[in-house]
């Protein structure tokens, strides 16, 4: 929270910091989907899929990182 004299209220800021470091310690997959259309006429459809997460947890033994259909491995 910030207060008319310009200061942040400190347990907010520890708080965010402890949420970016939980996100990216256990890794989260954001999704969406797209579409664009003309005239109730589906034109264009776009699937978005997002992993945030730090590299030491992607390099865990055990996980296993899914790559999607499609996608070449070593580009």
């Amino acid at each position: 929270m910030r207060y008319a004299d310009g200061s942040v209220d400190e347990e907010r800021r520890i708080a965010l910091i402890d949420l970016l470091d939980r996100v990216l310690s256990g890794g989260v997959v954001i999704t969406g989907d797209i579409t664009l259309s003309i005239a109730e006429i589906d034109l264009v459809r776009i699937s978005l899929r997002a992993l945030i997460s730090s590299i030491s947890t992607l390099s865990l033994p055990g996980v296993d990182v899914p790559v999607p259909r499609g996608a070449r491995e070593g580009s």
